[in-house]
């Protein structure tokens, strides 16, 4: 892949929404909602998805265990770094799949078999170096084997919002089919991600905060 081009997502896939609140800002609302379809997806990664279907309509509240490998692999991020990341696939394509926050972590949605490749790529010497690309925190993927707690379909009625932090849907599926990134785009999105905290580090170096106790003189004005 090249540094200078983005990755295309499939022109047969459905690209999720674009998140529209701030997702990383403590207490905030759901961003999205699960429809029927998306809903009937992530089901069919279980062994029983009637049974899973069944379960969400009876308890539409409660979170459910799925497992990885077969219908979508998962990357876990820190919140605050994966905010940067949809940032950045976003902002410069292609976009992403699904994405959950769960317990002060961001969850996105991939497609299966990223789990076991991008740890490869991610340890290449090329992105290694936090000279180059800045420091880009673990990712935590979960492949075939693991399992990942997924939120809800809707949020209890009259729920604190800080439950709603701990497990909550920021872009949530809403198609049969949804476009998923693979590892290529999630590396390409975490070095974009990483590079902007530095630039961000940087302009703040530069410009110092201003000595508060510093006397100022006018010099604009000569006698």
């Amino acid at each position: 892949m090249s540094k200078h081009t983005h990755p295309l997502h499939p022109q047969n896939r459905s690209v999720s929404a674009r998140p529209h609140a701030d997702v990383d800002a403590p207490g905030g609302s759901t961003v999205s909602d699960i429809t029927s379809e998306g809903a009937a997806w992530l089901a069919s990664a279980g062994t029983y998805p009637r049974s899973t279907l069944t379960l969400w309509e009876e308890r539409p509240t409660a979170p459910v265990v799925l497992p990885c490998g077969t219908v979508f692999d998962v990357v876990s991020v820190p919140a605050l770094f994966g905010r940067r990341m949809l940032d950045r696939l976003w902002d410069e394509g292609p976009g992403s799949g699904p994405v959950a926050a769960y317990g002060g972590r961001m969850l996105l949605f991939a497609s299966p078999g990223t789990a076991q490749r991008l740890p490869s790529l991610m340890a290449w010497e090329e992105w290694g170096s936090p000279g180059r690309t800045g420091a880009v925190p673990p990712l935590l993927c979960h492949g075939a084997g693991d399992a990942v707690t997924v939120p809800a379909l809707r949020s209890a009625p009259g729920s604190a919002s800080a439950d709603r932090v701990v497990s909550r849907w920021l872009v949530a599926p809403d198609t049969r089919t949804p476009w998923l990134p693979g590892p290529e785009v999630l590396l390409w999105a975490a070095v974009r991600a990483a590079r902007s905290a530095v630039s961000a580090a940087v302009r703040i170096s530069i410009f110092p905060r201003a000595d508060q106790g510093a006397k100022v003189y006018d010099v604009s004005r000569r006698r």
